[in-house]
């Protein structure tokens, strides 16, 4: 499984076409937002959901081995026990990453991924991860661009 930091960066670097199997069209959901991030830096995103014809204005398709182009990350926003046949579509269409979301766990498609020639994932989400290794923190509210030593005024002495 990929943990660390230049493994992290290598994966999120080289996959610029980006499967999202559970992509929702609900513009609240995470993974929605976390698709958005990732188009609005530069990479492709393929929704795969087969309740929608297209979501944040790219096709659908219903799943991963309808995709006609090739696919350098499936990015899974999806339960734990539902990856395993995710993990087997990824192999099928010649992946090179299984990233499992935020809370998603399934370590025996992540090992069969891994079996297969593809990096995988667990635990992390794209977009976090993207922010924090490439600058994008300010997504978060966190780049303020104000830097001060000087104590607010309204906190108490």
């Amino acid at each position: 499984m990929i943990d660390d930091i230049p493994g992290l960066r290598r994966i999120l670097k080289t996959s610029k076409v980006i499967a999202v199997v559970g992509l929702s069209g609900d513009w609240f959901r995470p993974s929605y937002f976390a698709a958005k991030y990732m188009l609005e830096h530069g990479y492709t995103v393929i929704p795969v959901n087969p309740r929608y014809d297209a979501i944040l204005g790219q096709k659908s398709y219903k799943s991963l081995r309808d995709i006609p182009t090739k696919v350098d990350m499936v990015d899974c926003f999806r339960k734990a026990e539902e990856i395993m046949p995710i993990a087997e579509d990824a192999i099928a269409i010649g992946a090179k990453a299984l990233w499992q979301q935020l809370g998603v766990k399934n370590i025996e498609a992540a090992k069969s991924a891994e079996a297969a020639g593809l990096d995988a994932v667990m635990d992390r989400c794209v977009k976090i991860e993207h922010a924090r290794l490439f600058g994008g923190l300010n997504w978060f509210g966190v780049n303020t661009q104000v830097i001060s030593a000087k104590r607010p005024q309204w906190l108490p002495y």
